[in-house]
């Protein structure tokens, strides 16, 4: 045979005389056997050994979490009880000077699905005219679009609204360097307050009455976050999932970061900033793609306190589109990773906030947040755990196979009751974005690759309802077959594949061979991986 010819040249031929395909067969048996008992088999279990700690810390945390909410909701902590707030009245001798002045930035990049929305939700605010300026960043490098946004500004400048359109010559720093450049307008110089939306966000009229006065009356606090609400929820499983994890973000993890640390991430959008805080902490800077988080750990680290308003619901849309979604995860992964990297020593070593405060945006919202808890997902569920089945010397505790996860995801699902029924396809769609946002977690730390990629996450607003519509209408022509296969090109996604037909393997293996019956949760991963890997999952917008 070919193998036992190629194996057997580089063999001495005095030895060869006596050695036999036999021989060389059992030379393998027993090489296999020691390379399997020296060398996988304490490997995987170290393996094992690091993803349980891992588990153990990302369980410690959310059930941590999960109490203080608890009491949170129990005692009706909520914000307006903890801080001094009052409503802003009209002084009949000062008129609307009793009113601060606001200046509310929407900054957009080709957003021609959504930017009337925005710009209208804004205009319509109920806040004096004369004491709010609406300033439109307009970084769209389509020309036509960039004529649609300045002749809607136009338009709403007509009915006397405040509203200021700029442009830029260049894109320099992304949106972190759009905001940063619409601060250096003269006119903004007046304004105590910014308020943050963007172009795909529609605050209620009362927006500004409800945040603002937070500010009035307690000196201390820098940031007002408002809860995102979402118009597409239903669209499809992706948005009902996103839904899912969103719900418990802004329900639960900024609930308990504000009323603990009176800390949180701020979101980049839906939020109030006091303008001396801002500056005080050095203003708008793009040297990660999480340009709002570190703004928000700065403004920490100078003593500033957050408050998040989950009363206050400001709609916007979930990327529908399985790409789109992609690259969000990307940008949310790799920015906080790259950011933690590029502050840790500046949390250690500062000295306006105390211990606790310095070791929560450490341990807690950082390593185990935004790195223990996406690494320890896949590594931990899609590599180690299906390897185990061709090693069953190797054995996963079922506290870590079952309960810890299980517990995990029943908390992520209570505060979304009407998808509970999801949480096992939540559960599978988490582990394959996991994959994505462990790579872009690991590019994040060693500052290499996609670090800086920068992709605005796609809008679509009401554009897919209008495609719907037309394509009823429309007499429909049968595509070319040329035509379908660059269609289902653009869908596949090789990443997914490879890593699905490994768990499929394994499972196949399992289900033949194995003793732990893995291959019940295996096939479905494996079938998670192929759907996605397909592109059938998420709004399919058709050319």
């Amino acid at each position: 045979m070919e193998w036992f010819r190629l194996l057997t040249s580089f063999v001495p031929e005095r030895v060869l005389l006596h050695f036999t395909k036999d021989d060389v067969v059992r030379v393998l048996e027993v090489t296999w056997k020691f390379v399997r008992s020296s060398v996988l088999v304490p490997f995987l279990n170290i393996c094992v050994h690091v993803c349980l700690i891992m588990s153990i810390m990302v369980f410690i945390e959310r059930v941590y979490i999960g109490v203080v909410i608890l009491f949170v909701k129990l005692f009706g902590w909520k914000p307006e009880k903890r801080y001094n707030f009052e409503e802003i009245e009209v002084d009949v001798e000062k008129g609307n000077s009793n009113y601060p002045m606001v200046l509310v930035q929407i900054p957009m990049y080709n957003e021609k699905e959504v930017y009337k929305l925005s710009i209208g939700a804004a205009c319509g605010l109920s806040w004096p005219s004369d004491r709010v300026i609406i300033q439109v960043l307009d970084d769209s490098t389509d020309p036509i679009i960039k004529d649609l946004v300045e002749l809607e500004c136009q338009k709403w400048a007509s009915k006397g609204i405040n509203i200021k359109y700029e442009t830029r010559d260049n894109r320099n720093g992304h949106k972190a360097g759009n905001l940063k450049q619409g601060l250096t307008h003269s006119y903004v110089q007046d304004c105590e307050f910014v308020a943050i939306l963007d172009a795909d966000f529609q605050p209620d009229s009362d927006f500004l009455k409800k945040t603002v006065p937070y500010f009035v009356h307690n000196p201390e606090i820098g940031l007002v976050q408002a809860r995102w609400e979402f118009v597409n929820a239903n669209e499809n499983i992706l948005t009902r999932i996103q839904e899912m994890s969103f719900n418990y973000h802004f329900r639960v993890e900024q609930e308990v970061g504000s009323f603990t640390y009176a800390f949180f991430g701020f979101n980049g959008t839906a939020g109030v900033w006091r303008m001396s805080a801002l500056n005080e902490a050095g203003g708008w800077n793009d040297r990660t793609t999480v340009e709002d988080m570190d703004l928000a750990i700065r403004a920490s680290l100078k003593g500033w306190k957050f408050v998040y308003v989950g009363h206050i619901k400001v709609k916007n849309e979930l990327p529908s589109t399985f790409k789109a979604f992609r690259f969000q995860q990307h940008r949310w992964s790799c920015g906080p990773a790259n950011l933690f990297k590029k502050m840790i020593m500046e949390i250690i070593w500062n000295k306006r906030v105390n211990l606790w405060k310095r070791l929560y945006i450490i341990y807690s919202f950082f390593f185990v947040g935004k790195i223990v808890a996406h690494v320890n997902t896949f590594i931990f569920y899609c590599v180690i755990i299906p390897a185990t089945v061709f090693v069953p010397e190797v054995q996963v505790p079922k506290w870590g196979l079952v309960y810890i996860p299980s517990i995990i995801s029943i908390l992520n699902a209570i505060e979304t009751p009407r998808s509970f029924y999801l949480v096992f396809n939540w559960i599978l769609f988490q582990n394959v974005m996991s994959m994505h946002r462990t790579k872009a977690t690991f590019i994040g730390l060693l500052d290499a690759g996609r670090v800086n990629e920068w992709v605005v996450t796609e809008k679509l607003g009401d554009a897919l309802l209008k495609t719907k519509d037309s394509t009823k209408r429309a007499i429909t022509k049968e595509p070319s077959q040329k035509s379908r296969m660059r269609r289902f090109r653009e869908r596949i996604y090789p990443l997914e594949l490879w890593v699905g037909l490994y768990i499929f393997i394994c499972a196949s293996y399992d289900l033949a061979f194995g003793k732990y019956w893995y291959f019940h949760y295996l096939f479905g991963q494996a079938v998670a991986f192929f759907i996605a890997g397909f592109g059938y999952i998420g709004t399919q917008i058709p050319n």
